[in-house]
């Protein structure tokens, strides 16, 4: 029989849908594999659960995502959240470190229609999840070899090193000790191919927490190289600020 393919979102840009649909070639193939059941980023045709495997991208931010993702789950065999909003809360997540009443004020013409929650927190804060793809957006070839690992059932090979490994396989030097670039390589997960450093810029934490944190002993280095403790700050609370106040976190 063939495996069922569902994908969902919550609150997000869609960028990680659009890195499935960007996998051209190799989604041509894997079209032959699955049947794509539920993906209205392509599709307007839908087919029912139960899925064999379900990717959710986006965050959830409303009392009607958190009953959603429940739904999603309860119809899924095996669900992976893809992209920050989904393992991380995403952007939206700084909300969670201040008055989501005084935002809704300042950025809605009228506030008093919208709905939402206090915080932007992942899905595995809801329900179980049984793999998380980390990035802003995702890699397609991470993405890839995610679906493929869990039709054939096996664990995916997605690395849990930090961007620091990437630099070096690809002989990159290091934007720190080379210019005194302040860069968050060495606690971000690999998956970009250490894009931003590869271009004499700093890493910005894309992908979030490696597998091997430090921060309280990054922080002094950032501070070395220019940034105050405001823009430290700023420099960790983008895409994945939520991930990164754990870290940081007693």
């Amino acid at each position: 029989m063939t495996p069922t393919l569902a994908v969902f979102k919550l609150a997000s840009c869609d960028g990680c849908q659009l890195t499935l649909l960007d996998c051209e070639d190799e989604l041509l193939a894997l079209a032959g594999e699955v049947e794509i059941s539920h993906f209205l980023e392509a599709s307007s045709s839908v087919t029912g659960g139960p899925y064999d495997l379900t990717l959710v991208e986006g965050s959830v931010t409303t009392a009607a995502d958190a009953e959603r993702v429940r739904a999603i789950r309860a119809a899924s065999r095996q669900l992976v959240t893809i992209g920050a909003c989904a393992t991380a809360g995403g952007i939206q997540a700084l909300r969670n470190f201040a008055d989501v009443d005084a935002y809704r004020r300042v950025v809605y013409a009228h506030p008093e229609y919208i709905d939402t929650l206090a915080t932007s927190t992942p899905v595995s804060a809801h329900v179980d999840v049984d793999f998380e793809l980390r990035g802003c957006p995702i890699d397609k070839r991470q993405l890839i070899e995610v679906i493929t690992a869990f039709l054939a059932g096996r664990k995916p090979d997605v690395p849990n090193h930090s961007v620091c490994f990437e630099c070096k396989r690809r002989g990159t030097v290091c934007v720190t000790v080379a210019h005194g670039t302040p860069c968050l390589g060495p606690v971000t997960h690999a998956g970009c191919g250490a894009l931003c450093p590869a271009y004499q810029r700093g890493c910005f934490g894309c992908f979030g927490p490696s597998g091997s944190v430090n921060l309280p002993a990054l922080i002094p280095v950032l501070r070395r190289d220019g940034l105050d403790e405001d823009a430290v700050g700023r420099f960790l609370h983008t895409f994945n600020t939520a991930a990164f106040e754990e870290e940081l976190a007693p």
